[in-house]
């Protein structure tokens, strides 16, 4: 026992050594505080002394292979515990299903302990040490964890780090005017400085949850909320806010978690005179997060979630001598997909992804289709507005094409926060309802089922052929229609994005094995590229990849090189046919009919794609 114990001091003094001097000095640059900054290493040699044996068996094998997150078989899953298996017990009897959809990445959202009713989503997190009670405890956590390890799946959690909901104990100590609490957020007894804050700091949700600043009557104050008044924002200026977020943080992945994905990282330092997003401290304390994880958990990643235009998105990878995050999520892809969907033009979406293509390839994007979330416009409308589209018409058209309300849509959802006078609102919708399944569905009409099916694996496969992780959204994988019934609970009916956050639909997984169902199509067909995708070399991370010109905007067409392997892939963006106007040389085999064939102007039905190989 001694022995192990010297061993296991030796290697977390051997962590710790190598990254000290640059977490001081970063830690002082910040605090200027020699006692908080001993208190945190101590801190962590306790949490390092707490991880499990199999933990740290599984930190010293990945400290082995850094790069293991790169490998091109890394397929994930975003869930909801209740919606798809009631609770983490639940989840743990349905490992079996997500093994039969190829994913080793499970993302539980959040399962945090929350309000009921004013959660967000989840991410209003009242206890960052207890799970909610109807999803389990943190002993089925862990146990749920060590499970997914066994089957080679990963984990990975929310962490919110920019606020606590106002039943926190922090909170609540605040609210009952203990200065100390009150430091550990942003409290003002007049409103001279959050107007001044007001000048500068743009509105997150300015319909449903206007201003910055919450006035709380029964102490005389305001405090900031950049989200929702229920959600109040840490100032990590406070050295004791940043600590013991770092013990909740490290007492978290003690459970298991492998990934931890960083919620609203832009947002957590606060500065009078700017905006508040983006600042310089920010990237301090996600490089301060990185080493603390490199010290006592190695195996555990950081996720970043960064919701911005590309420019200020890729700063968050930190550099190669001083990384910060180690993946981040590929946004404006995201929607810049759907704007091609409505726009019938791959154009910016070609642009982007040129401009990503020639990022280093050790930057990790998670790419998606839907998440939890809304689909936010942000596009590059100076690029749009070369091309004739305006940014007020064109986010009017894009939100009446995907609510249905333009001839030749077949896309049915909802707006979220929609504003009149902006025409900034959101959109949300399962993928399915999005491609037409829904509509073609009720309408049942066959020929048009087939369309919508077409374009949702056409979109599947595009994802599955970019460079980095790609996520599925559960429910996608057997083409689950938007989900109203969330307009009938009190606690819901606000919030349009519970549209796409329905339950599971189990009995639409009995289908899953039959082709001649929709849900038999997608699924099949998905698992077949996904299959592909994890045997054939040119999905490599070190495959080049380009977008190739076939002279049509309405198809875009991706190179991938390796080896002297060549893989194409096409991908109608339009309801019509279209020709991809091309002469390679060779012969070339459909990857999903194993039949040899010429790259030569090749025809495309609406919304179909095309993987082939020499």
């Amino acid at each position: 026992m001694g022995k192990r114990v010297e061993k296991n001091n030796s290697i977390f003094q051997y962590r710790l050594e190598k990254h000290h001097d640059e977490l001081r000095w970063l830690y002082m640059e910040l605090y200027q505080n020699d006692d908080m900054f001993a208190e945190l290493c101590s801190q962590m040699y306790e949490y390092y002394r707490h991880r499990s044996s199999k933990l740290k068996e599984r930190d010293a094998k990945r400290e082995q292979e850094a790069g293991w997150y790169h490998r091109k078989d890394m397929l994930g899953m975003m869930l909801y515990i209740d919606n798809f298996a009631g609770n983490m017990q639940g989840v743990k009897e349905k490992i079996p299903y997500l093994k039969e959809c190829n994913i080793n990445c499970v993302h539980l959202m959040p399962f945090l302990d929350t309000p009921e009713g004013r959660s967000d989503g989840g991410y209003a997190v009242a206890d960052f040490r207890k799970v909610r009670p109807d999803l389990g405890t943190m002993k089925d956590l862990a146990e749920l964890a060590e499970k997914c390890h066994e089957e080679d799946i990963n984990v990975c959690m929310d962490f919110v780090m920019n606020h606590t909901s106002e039943d926190h104990e922090w909170a609540k100590r605040a609210r009952d005017g203990e200065g100390e609490y009150m430091s550990r957020y942003f409290f003002y007894d007049n409103n001279d400085v959050p107007e001044k804050y007001e000048e500068t700091v743009p509105q997150v949700f300015p319909t449903t949850a206007p201003g910055n600043f919450t006035y709380l009557p029964e102490n005389g104050h305001y405090v900031m909320t950049t989200f929702y008044p229920y959600q109040w924002d840490l100032n990590y200026r406070n050295p004791r806010v940043f600590n013991e977020m770092m013990y909740n943080f490290l007492y978290l992945t003690n459970q298991g978690i492998d990934i931890v994905r960083i919620d609203a990282v832009p947002y957590i330092w606060k500065e009078l005179g700017t905006t508040c997003r983006n600042l310089k401290q920010v990237h301090t304390i996600v490089r301060m997060m990185r080493m603390i994880a490199e010290i006592v958990c190695p195996s555990v990643l950081l996720l970043g979630e960064v919701v911005m235009e590309p420019e200020k998105v890729v700063p968050y990878f930190g550099t190669v001598e001083k990384p910060e995050c180690h993946m981040l999520y590929n946004v404006t892809t995201m929607a810049t997909t759907w704007n091609s969907i409505a726009a019938r033009d791959i154009r910016l979406l070609k642009k982007q992804m040129d401009i990503l293509n020639h990022l280093p390839k050790q930057y990790v994007f998670l790419n998606y289709l839907r998440c939890h979330d809304d689909i936010g416009w942000g596009l590059d409308y100076e690029t749009l507005k070369q091309w004739g589209m305006e940014e007020i018409p064109h986010k009017r058209y894009l939100n009446d094409y995907f609510t249905g309300k333009i001839a030749g849509s077949i896309s049915r959802g909802e707006l979220y926060n929609d504003d009149p006078v902006t025409q900034d609102a959101r959109f949300c919708g399962t993928t399915a309802s999005m491609c037409g399944i829904e509509k073609a569905g009720f309408e049942q009409n066959k020929e048009a089922m087939e369309t919508a099916v077409r374009e949702d694996l056409m979109l599947h496969a595009y994802m599955l052929t970019q460079s980095g992780i790609p996520m599925l959204y559960s429910g996608d994988e057997l083409g689950q229609v938007n989900d109203y019934s969330y307009k009938e609970d009190p606690a819901k009916c606000a919030d349009s994005r519970y549209i796409h956050r329905g339950k599971l639909q189990w009995e639409l997984a009995e289908n899953k094995n039959d082709p001649t169902t929709v849900q038999g199509s997608i699924f099949q067909t998905l698992d077949r590229l996904e299959k592909i995708r994890r045997q054939e070399i040119t999905f490599d991370k070190d495959a080049d990849v380009y977008t190739y010109d076939v002279h049509d905007d309405s198809v875009l067409c991706i190179l991938r090189e390796y080896k002297g392997r060549r893989f194409f892939g096409i991908f109608n963006f339009s309801d019509q046919e279209k020709t991809a106007w091309m002469q390679e040389d060779g012969v070339y085999r459909n990857l999903l009919t194993s039949e040899k064939m010429e790259l030569k102007d090749i025809r495309l039905r609406g919304y179909d794609f095309l993987w082939c190989e020499k």
